[in-house]
């Protein structure tokens, strides 16, 4: 029972900070997209020193909460299910890495050397939508996270007290071409941005489903 009860708060704290986090970021995105961040405003300008902060902030914490948001969801999911909880968490795990490695750089390396003036020594690392490496690594580590979101809804089964979450995770799951593709085809920003609604909305009714749900249901 107590392991129940710690994976249970486990799960409701992450999926909390989960959905706050992607709020906190979409909110910073559509301030970026106006200018109000002190760049040139739209999905294709670079970001100010400042913009770099606040939006990757909320998106470097975002790794580590929805993964430990989806290794307490493979704690609760039924035994015949687990392997797509499994399957959730290692993809999980693999979108914080490349994140958080592309975010940590840019706020603790880039940042203050566009700050200075400092260009030279880090062109090759700037975030630079649709024309830098980083930006594919990002679009590739969000394409992995859409995967951890379709198997842990796949994990959750068909009761009917994880449907809502269930849809929402597999909506986000299918944004995966959105994503994917965007180097390629950068309009599919436009079908990828519904992120910005399923995924917090999954994130809020996980937290329903880790109150009401015993582990193993």
């Amino acid at each position: 029972m107590a392991e129940g009860n710690s994976t249970r708060r486990v799960g409701i704290v992450a999926a909390l900070a989960a959905a706050a986090c992607s709020i906190a970021y979409d909110v910073a995105q559509i301030f970026e997209w106006l200018g109000m961040l002190g760049s040139a405003g739209g999905p294709r300008n670079t970001s100010t020193p400042f913009g770099i902060t606040v939006l990757l902030v909320p998106s470097l914490l975002l790794g580590p909460a929805h993964m430990a948001m989806i290794a307490a969801l493979h704690r609760i999911v039924a035994d015949s299910h687990k392997v797509y909880g499994l399957i959730a968490l290692a993809f999980a795990t693999a979108y914080a890495t490349l994140t958080g490695l592309v975010y940590f750089v840019q706020i603790t390396f880039v940042a203050p050397r566009l700050a200075a003036g400092e260009m030279a020594s880090i062109e090759l690392l700037r975030f630079v939508p649709y024309q830098s490496f980083l930006f594919a690594i990002d679009l590739y580590g969000y394409s992995l996270m859409c995967a951890s979101a379709l198997f842990a809804g796949l994990a959750l089964g068909h009761s009917a007290d994880t449907r809502l979450a269930r849809r929402l995770l597999i909506v986000t799951g299918l944004l995966i071409p959105a994503l994917a593709l965007q180097m390629q085809f950068p309009w599919l920003i436009w079908i990828g941005a519904i992120w910005a609604f399923t995924y917090p909305a999954a994130a809020l009714a996980l937290v329903r489903v880790f109150r009401i749900l015993p582990p193993n249901c």
